[in-house]
Formats: structure tokens, sequence, C-alpha cells
């Protein structure tokens, strides 16, 4: 064990040698990449800090978030396209296991499993969604306990709460006999969560969008569209905005055309 742990130091202590930056060097490089919106960058310099530390916990879960980021703006719907969404998902979920084995007492790594594999899922049939939405939402429930202000973590469980409402009356019956017992979900909730985390960060693009598509479903039009302009006015502060905005111009174009 102490020969493993000397030969581990020194094998940390030439890399840093050889290529002149710490894992907390490229963390930080990561960080700085991360804010330019250049999520690929971001991405490198996190893998490159794992491989002088494979267990360290931030960079871990912020491989993770790179996945999810770099996934999202993906655009096309063919072959490659999903493909190419579905590994990083499926990447973003298993860097967001390893950070919890690491370090299980810290938000960001429950908060990683839910968004990496709530996104994966949708790419998946119902039974596999509802089987998972059962994990999604534990996670979701560990992050906000161990940190009641993480909005991003109050964000997706109003997005939790939405998709599960959606599931009809009907479709509910039949969906429990074929798959099992399906979570409860409401669109009051979902609305209560996703103010919440506009509270917590009201200069967020998604949650407005998020908390206008929320009123859609509540037909509560006026304010969708309130939350939507919202959206699009908000100045951009992450890599994803400019297609959250066009979704929001979007939405807002629907409801002006349906007269709503």
């Amino acid at each position: 064990m102490k020969k493993s742990l000397i030969l581990g130091t020194f094998i940390v202590a030439l890399a840093v040698l050889c290529y002149g930056q710490t894992a907390a060097d490229h963390i930080k490089a990561g960080d700085e990449a991360y804010a330019r919106f250049d999520d690929q960058q971001a991405l490198e310099h996190y893998q490159e800090a794992l491989k002088l530390e494979p267990q360290n916990y931030e960079a871990l879960w912020k491989v993770s978030r790179a996945d999810v980021d770099i996934a999202d703006v993906i655009t096309g719907t063919g072959k490659d396209a999903k493909q190419r969404r579905m590994k990083l998902y499926t990447d973003g979920t298993t860097y967001g296991l390893k950070a919890v084995a690491v370090n299980s007492n810290d938000t960001w790594g429950h908060f990683q499993i839910a968004a990496a594999l709530g996104k994966k899922l949708l790419m998946l049939g119902k039974k596999e969604q509802i089987d998972g939405s059962k994990q999604i939402k534990a996670e979701i429930d560990k992050a906000i306990a161990l940190d009641p202000n993480n909005d991003l973590a109050y964000h997706a469980l109003g997005r939790w709460h939405r998709r599960i409402a959606e599931i009809g009356g009907a479709e509910r019956f039949f969906g429990s006999i074929l798959f099992g017992s399906i979570p409860k979900g409401t669109f009051a909730e979902s609305e209560k969560y996703l103010k919440k985390a506009v509270d917590l960060k009201p200069d967020y693009v998604n949650h407005h969008l998020e908390l206008g598509l929320t009123y859609v479903s509540l037909k509560k039009y006026d304010q969708a569209a309130q939350e939507f302009q919202k959206a699009i006015d908000l100045p951009k502060t992450t890599s994803k905005d400019d297609v959250l905005k066009a979704q929001a111009q979007a939405e807002q174009a629907k409801l002006k055309r349906t007269g709503k």
C-alpha cells in the first residue's frame, strides 16, 4: 500500500514536471474557458486534470457539466447527431456517478447525475424514462438538501414535475399497468420550483424559458409571454443561451399566432 502510494505520488510529480501544469491549473484554465462559453476547451482542460488526478471531485463533475452543455447545443435530427448527443449524455452520467463516488456530500455531483441522466432518458423510450425518473428525483432531492440555494437543482425539479405531469390520466393508468408505478408530478409544483430558481438567480435565461413553458401548461398565457420575453431580453451568461433565446422567441411567436 505504501509503495503504491509513493509510486502514485511520483507519477503525478513527474507529470507536473513534464507538462508544467497541475490538476488545479487545468481546472482553473477550464473554468476560464467555460466563462468564455468555450465548452469544448473547458472539457479538454478538465480531462487533463483527471489524467493527473483521476479522483479529483471538481474535475469529475465539471467534465459531466461540459459533456451536457456540449450535447445540448448539437443541432440536427440525423443519426450522427443523435449518437453524439447520446454518447455525451451517457459520459456525463458516468462522470457524475464517479464524482459522487468520490464525494457524496456536495451538491454538484448529485445535480450532474440528474442533469445528464435526465437528458439521456429523453432520447429513450417511455419505460426507460419512467424507470429513470425516480433516480433523477432522488438525485435532485439530494442536491437541494446539500445546498438549498442551488438554483439549478430547483430548475431541474421544476422540469421534472412538468414532465411527469404531462403524463395524462388515461396514459398514466395504462402506463402503470405496462411499466409499473409512475411518480406523481404537478404543474403547480413545477411553477413553484421554477419560481424558486428564478428568485435565486433571476438573470439565468433558462429559468425564465422553463417557467414560461410551465405557464403555457397551466394556460397562464400572459405570464408565459412575460417569461419568454425576459428570456429573450436577458444578457447571455452561458454557452447555451443563443439556443435558449431562439426557443423563447419561437414560443413567443407561437402564442401570438394562436392568439393566446
